[in-house]
This record gives structure tokens, C-alpha cells and sequence, in this order.
């Protein structure tokens, strides 16, 4: 009997050719990673703009997905660590032959008022952004297009923007420290490029409009309340002044001229559908839920006009929601396209908690200020 077993696997480890070898790492390293961008960690990137200044374009981070439970794969036909298509190529990265249905694991927490979350958005011109409407393609929830927002309103929670300021179940919610909103401003000349780096403002943050008859220059920046008060300090800079935008805008969610003329800063009533919740099926209630329960809540064959609902051929009256959803607002209020304009995201679409930074880029900086140090490793609040 041959007791030194080892030196068998020693031999044939010997025999592996190189290419062998360098194949076994390569599929170790892949299911690894596979496995925890699945199960605990993902990388993401902040590509716009609308969570500036508590986020900047630039920004790389970690998202969480054990905090509220990993979501078991829906979509399993696909290349390994891809997303929707193959890198720097158009091809699909995917195949839609095997639908799984999908559950969640047990997390440590909940989606909370405040908490930054990254999703998949609902809508499917969302997911299709700058594509032209011919080529638009209906993704599986799990390849939809990733958002990162705040979450202001949870299952249940009646939701109000008064004058800008976001109301919860009749109480205010606290305020982001660096929330901003758009200004104009007025100042006696074309500002300098470098007093507006010194600033801190970016090419994200501002846009030149030009000028008035009597000759001074015209901006809309989005500011922080912080950034307001430095400018309004400024000897050339006249006015910093942003009105409120109190006229009713046709894209506001959920698009009803007759129950909802609401604009970005006053908006609602209206709450948000909780699991096991329970309307009654008439005009109002369809202005305001018809969409999502005909799209996003588990329903097949489902016909909808502006007072009846029918589901499998049946006339329903009373409709219990099947799914827990939550309303998500950029920090950029006046920059950001969000729940105020295409609705509810549900449970299912959620996809982990924005945790930590890991490296920013500022991609208008020189050479040497191109990495923004002092965000590394800041959490995410």
C-alpha cells in the first residue's frame, strides 16, 4: 500500500503543462469572484450626476448584498461577471431560455428610510435611455439597469414633498447634509474657469447661458446650501436665487392630469404599496397604481382601463398588493431622474445596500488631482 499519497498528486502536478495551469486559475478565480459578487459584494460606478454632492460622478464603491438578503439568480444563461452586454461590445450577454423564479435570502437588516440603495429600475424606456424606441429591449429583472438612490418612503409610509421638503407620514425626514438643488445665478462677468475648481464645482455642477441686455452672465449650478453661501459672499457674483417649481409637470409620476398636477417640489400625497395592502379598484386608485399592478406585481393577463382592472378574464374590485415597494429620490433634486417621475420600485428589484468607496476619479482634474484621496474608504451615509 502506498502511504506517501502525496507524492502521486506531486507528480502530476508536475505534468500539468502551462497552459493547464494557467486555465485551472482562471476558472478559480472567476467562480470565486462569481460567487461574491453574488452572494456578498459588487463593485459599482457613480456614472451621473444625480446623487452630487453625496456621491460624485467618479465614484467607485462597494454595495452590499448580504445587508438585505441576496436574491437568488434569475437569469442563468450568462457570461460570467457581465451584466447586460459582453465588455466594450454591443453582443447580449445573456440567454433568456432559462427563467428561474427568484427568492431572497435572509438579511441582517431592512431597506430603511434614508439609506442608499442601488436597484434595477422599473420602466422599461428607463432601461433604454438614448435608445432609439425601435430597438428597446424588455431586460429580466436582474439585468435591468442598475439605479443608486436614496430611499425617502418605505412600504406603507405616506409620502409628501412640500416645498421641496420631503414629508413622511406627516413628519419631515431629515435632510441629506449634502443634498443640493439648482440655482441661478448672477454674476457681473463670465466667472473663471479656476475660481470655479476653487469652488469645487465641475463641469456636472454648472452651465453658462450667457448674458443679459445690460451685460452680466447667467448660470444654473446646482449647489449645496454650503456652496450658496460661498457664492452669495463672492464681490463679483450678484444673486444666487433657485424658485420653486410649484407648475404641474406632465412626466411628474404617475402622468394624471386629473389627480396628480404635481411637480419635483410638491408632490403627493400618495402612499406606498405595502404587502398584504389592500385598495379599492375605481379611477383614483388606478391613476395612481394601475401601472404597477398591470407591470411589476406578479399578475399575468391583465387588462386595464382608466376605472376597471380584469385579471385571468376576472373583474376585480378590491386588489391586495403581492410585493413590498419603495420610492427613491437622487440627492441632485433638481438633477435626478427618479421615483418622482417613473414610480414605485419593488421589492424583487432591490439589489444591496451602497456601503463603502473604494477609489474616486474626478475625470475634469489634471494629472495629479485626477484621484480624489480623501473619499477612499469613506462609508456610504
Amino acid at each position: 500500500m502506498n502511504w506517501k499519497f502525496w507524492e502521486k498528486k506531486k507528480e502530476e502536478s508536475k505534468n500539468k503543462s502551462f497552459v493547464r495551469e494557467w486555465a485551472d486559475a482562471i476558472t478559480f478565480a472567476v467562480v470565486a469572484a462569481t460567487l461574491i459578487r453574488w452572494l456578498i459584494m459588487e463593485a459599482y460606478t457613480i456614472p451621473t450626476p444625480s446623487m452630487e454632492n453625496s456621491l460624485l460622478v467618479g465614484d467607485f464603491l462597494f454595495v452590499s448584498k448580504f445587508h438585505y438578503g441576496t436574491r437568488t439568480p434569475k437569469t442563468i444563461l450568462q457570461v460570467p461577471l457581465t451584466h447586460q452586454k459582453i465588455w466594450f461590445t454591443e453582443i447580449p450577454s445573456y440567454l433568456t431560455w432559462i427563467q428561474l423564479p427568484q427568492y431572497r435570502l435572509p438579511g441582517i437588516t431592512h431597506v430603511k428610510n434614508g439609506d442608499v440603495v442601488v436597484f434595477n429600475v422599473p420602466g422599461l424606456s428607463e432601461n433604454n435611455y438614448m435608445v432609439p424606441r425601435d430597438r428597446w429591449i424588455e431586460y429580466p429583472v436582474d439585468l435591468k439597469t442598475n439605479y443608486i438612490k436614496r430611499c425617502v418612503a418605505i412600504p406603507g409610509d405616506k409620502l409628501m414633498i412640500k416645498d421641496r421638503q420631503v414629508m413622511i407620514n406627516d413628519q419631515p425626514l431629515a435632510n441629506p447634509s449634502k443634498l443640493q438643488y439648482q440655482y441661478d445665478v448672477v454674476a457681473k462677468d463670465e466667472i473663471n474657469p479656476r475660481n470655479l475648481t476653487a469652488l469645487e464645482l465641475d463641469e456636472d455642477d454648472y452651465r453658462y447661458n450667457g448674458r443679459t441686455q445690460d451685460g452680466r452672465a447667467v448660470y444654473d449650478m446646482f449647489l449645496t446650501n454650503d456652496k450658496v453661501k460661498e457664492l452669495k459672499d463672492l464681490p463679483y457674483v450678484e444673486s444666487v436665487e433657485s424658485p420653486l417649481h410649484n407648475e404641474p409637470e406632465s412626466n411628474i409620476f404617475p402622468q394624471s392630469a386629473k389627480y396628480a398636477r404635481w411637480s419635483g417640489d410638491n408632490f403627493g400625497p400618495i402612499i406606498i404599496p405595502k404587502k398584504g395592502m389592500t385598495i379599492a379598484i375605481n379611477d383614483s386608485t388606478l391613476a395612481f397604481y394601475g401601472k404597477t399592478i398591470k407591470e411589476l406585481d406578479h399578475n399575468n393577463d391583465v387588462m386595464l382601463t382608466d376605472s376597471t382592472l380584469t385579471i385571468a378574464g376576472k373583474a376585480i374590485t378590491q386588489y391586495t398588493f403581492n410585493q413590498d415597494y419603495y420610492f427613491m429620490m437622487g440627492d441632485n433634486r433638481h438633477n435626478s431622474l427618479d421615483s418622482r417621475y417613473w414610480g414605485f420600485v419593488p421589492e424583487d428589484h432591490i439589489v444591496g445596500k451602497a456601503f463603502f468607496i473604494w477609489l474616486s476619479i474626478d475625470k475634469y482634474a489634471d494629472f495629479v488631482h485626477r484621484i480624489r484621496w480623501s473619499r477612499f474608504f469613506n462609508l456610504i451615509r
